[in-house]
């Protein structure tokens, strides 16, 4: 029998007439419970989520933590796969992929490439990235749908012939979308955003890639992931007062910096765990992504099935309590490494600024920003995003919010908010929210990631102009929201950024400082309280997604041939066999290089689906150490300085072979494969760092390109900008084998130093075919 609240949702929904859920016969059998409305006849599979979580124990013997039993639960072999966390490379079988606009592009002509009629697994676009923040929501959108007609015309096509579902421009941030209709626990989705581990909120591993890996899984081929570490935090007390669900992550972050968590999963559990929000859960996965950690989850609980239950999945969360034992981690079960925090204990946090893991109380920022020289005074406040955009965040900033309209305040700083989904947007809308949040001065942006991804036509500043910005953000590298370097960006929670954004400075603590009202009385602000869900059922709001055709083999897809927004893919050329000899050095980056700094976001997200166009954005973020300057590099050739894309070209056009030298955690930040394309279609062949990001790792390994690390991180500094560089001894390639490097300088005299790499044997094979994509049509046409 279909639960009462199912029922109740649906009737609601029928009376009201909004936005109507496809209802299936089969969601009434609990033996067949599907994965989403939208998707009735693929069904969620405990049963062999349970057959692999016990292949896998029999054989370990021992006790598994959460991540360990959906990630093994999800093995292609569990009898034979080899497990040893931190070295094996894991064969998995996700259950569906996910796409944002811009990344989306790519991989659907890489999907497109392989000659494949249709996706192996459920799989969806969401249009969030390309709409700009300028006047509002509803101009905004509109001038989007404009501006990027081409581009949506071509993603919604695709995804009627591949059969991937379209979630038009306007429904929302791909992972609130995700978390409101796909995620729930035990499921692995993959989705080319790096802040896909949203769904880790409601317990699934939700892991961000390039899209190359997500034509992987559309293709039904195995997806490969080094088993990852597994960090355990250890959750007591008990949240209270303005300390928020974004203040554990900010507070992790500080522990573990920006690569602390690399190549592992952050593993929330204890009893802390239940003080927290299904949306709050969301909130500190998310912002996992900025420590590096392959993905974060928390166990299966009520708060979960209560979130489930609210929209409109209380079937899933029915089934997820009959198989709750697999959804939790067994007793006893050991962490690699173990960190313990008291909410009861946590204070507020604001982190920044460039860096997302420098890390301070609330209470201390004004102080500390006046001693480092940094602006005090906030220019804009901007509340939302992927990592806060919940109607629990809404509702305590709305709270906050109305605290000063009663005594007269409005905003001292320019004030925004980005609803995280057509669903919030329009149910903030019906339960006042909203209404408080404009009145307060806020201006309610689309929903869509808008200025926190660098969508921002921002006016109130010139560019070099040094000013601080506070959000409820995720990142804040240098120039991510606005382009302006000089903007210190702090992140934290949206009702921290409201408190701020009606005092106007960093120096206001709202634990304990006071405001001053419109009658020249003081007041001080309550804590925030609000609820988690809607009273009433939520308000979907507008009908914003595209169901494809059973049969889409007859829909035509448009890619012109002089269009400067999309172009089909050539395939990379194949490795000669030879060694790579005396290749120059295009650029030696000096500190900190992020996927920003490689390929930059804001303006050139119009190029993501041109690869020609989007490389003139290759590495102009990035400092060259030998003059301290972004995108001016030496041409070893001409000897002249010039932007880095050019002279990249200008090798390419001579047949000159290039190499990039880069430093700790290289490619961190954004899933964008752009970064690992660009170089490749440049004619670069190999990048030197001491340590990379995971993602960007296996996003270079993908494009046929080496990813290489010191073996000692000091011989970063034998290498200059103007020696040439020889990789030899690729024809005994091998996993585990270091590469040898011979460093040639001006003067004659030569070095050789050793070169570490994480290569396993089917991605060498990805090295000698050209690329991934080039390998899987080798073997597409050997089978054939």
């Amino acid at each position: 029998m279909v639960p009462v609240l199912i029922l109740s949702f649906f009737q609601h929904a029928l009376n009201s007439g909004i936005r109507r859920y496809h209802v299936a016969p089969v969601l009434c059998q609990r033996a067949k419970v599907a994965m989403s409305h939208f998707e009735p006849n693929e069904y969620i599979n405990y049963e062999k989520l349970e057959k692999n979580i016990n292949i896998v124990r029999k054989r370990l013997d021992r006790p598994l933590t959460l991540s360990e039993k959906i990630v093994y639960g999800h093995l292609d072999d569990p009898a034979k796969q080899e497990i040893e966390r931190g070295k094996t490379y894991l064969r998995l079988r996700p259950d569906r992929v996910a796409m944002q606009d811009a990344t989306a592009q790519m991989a659907m002509l890489q999907f497109i490439s392989s000659g494949l009629p249709k996706v192996a697994v459920p799989s969806t676009i969401h249009c969030d990235h390309l709409i700009e923040a300028q006047s509002g929501g509803e101009k905004d959108l509109q001038r989007a749908k404009d501006i990027n007609k081409e581009v949506y015309n071509f993603l919604a096509t695709a995804g009627a012939k591949y059969g991937v579902g379209f979630w038009k421009p306007g429904s929302g941030i791909i992972h609130q979308i995700i978390l409101e209709n796909y995620s729930y626990p035990g499921v692995m989705l993959i989705g080319t955003d790096s802040h896909t581990p949203n769904g880790g909120g409601l317990g699934g591993i939700c892991i961000g890639v390039g899209g190359a890996d997500a034509v992987d899984v559309m293709a039904g081929i195995p997806w490969e992931l080094k088993c990852p570490k597994v960090i355990g935090v250890k959750l007591t007390g008990k949240l209270s007062g303005w300390t928020s669900p974004k203040d554990v992550i900010l507070k992790v972050a500080g522990i573990l910096t920006v690569k602390g968590g690399t190549g592992a999963i952050i593993e929330y559990h204890g009893p802390g765990v239940d003080s927290i929000s299904c949306t709050g859960m969301a909130t500190i996965c998310n912002m996992g992504a900025e420590i590096g950690a392959t993905t974060s989850i928390f166990p299966y609980n009520e708060r979960m099935k209560k979130y489930l239950g609210k929209t409109g999945r209380a079937d899933i969360a029915a089934l997820a309590d009959e198989f709750k034992q697999h959804l939790v981690p067994d007793s006893g079960c050991q962490y690699d490494q173990v960190i313990e925090i008291n909410l009861s204990e946590l204070k507020p946090h604001i982190n920044g600024p460039f860096t997302p893991d420098l890390a301070h109380p609330v209470s201390d920022i004004g102080t500390v920003a006046e001693k480092e020289g940094w602006p005090v005074d906030i220019r804009v406040g901007l509340i939302g995003s992927c990592t806060n955009s919940s109607y629990e965040d809404m509702g305590r900033s709305a709270a906050v919010a109305k605290q000063a309209l009663a005594h007269g305040l409005k905003c001292k700083s320019k004030f925004t908010i980005t609803p995280g989904s057509e669903q919030i947007r329009a149910t903030i809308e019906r339960d006042g929210y909203a209404k408080i949040l404009r009145e307060v001065g806020g201006l309610v942006l689309a929903n869509a990631c808008g200025p926190c991804i660098g969508q921002w036509d921002r006016k109130d500043i010139k560019k070099g102009e040094k000013n601080t910005i506070v959000t409820s953000y995720n990142r804040n590298f240098t120039g991510r929201n606005d382009a302006n370097p000089e903007t210190h960006a702090f992140v934290t929670s949206p009702e921290i950024v409201t408190a701020l954004s009606i005092a106007g400075t960093l120096k206001f603590n709202p634990e304990t400082d006071y405001l001053t009202g419109a009658d020249g009385k003081k007041f001080k602000l309550e804590a925030p309280d609000a609820d988690e869900l809607p009273k009433l059922e939520f308000d979907p709001g507008q009908d914003t997604y595209q169901y494809p055709p059973k049969d889409g083999s007859g829909q035509h897809v448009d890619v012109s041939p002089t269009s400067q927004r999309l172009q089909l893919l050539e395939p990379f050329d194949k490795w000669d066999g030879k060694d790579l000899e005396d290749m120059l050095i295009l650029i030696k980056v000096k500190g900190k290089c992020t996927t920003d700094h490689i390929s930059a976001a804001g303006p050139w997200l119009k190029f993501r689906g041109h690869l020609d166009n989007i490389s003139n954005n290759l590495l102009i973020g990035a400092i060259n150490i030998e003059n301290g300057k972004a995108n001016s590099v030496r041409n070893a050739l001409t000897q002249e300085f010039g932007p880095v894309p050019d002279t990249a070209r200008y090798y390419k056009k001579m047949g000159v072979k290039w190499a990039v030298i880069g430093d700790e955690n290289y490619g961190e930040g954004s899933s964008r494969e752009h970064a690992a394309l660009e170089p490749r279609h440049l004619g670069g062949r190999v990048i030197i760092t001491k340590s990379f990001a995971r993602i960007h790792e296996t996003n270079l390994k993908k494009q046929g390109l080496l990813p290489l690390t010191f073996a000692d991180p000091a011989d970063y500094n034998k290498i200059h900008p103007v020696d040439k560089l020889s990789i030899v001894g690729l024809k005994d390639f091998a996993p585990g084998k270091p590469l040898k490097c011979i460093i040639k300088h001006p003067n004659g005299s030569q070095e050789t130093i050793m070169l570490n790499h994480t290569f396993n044997e089917s991605q060498i094979e990805w090295f000698q075919a050209g690329s991934a994509l080039n390998r899987m049509k080798e073997l597409q046409q050997k089978s054939s």
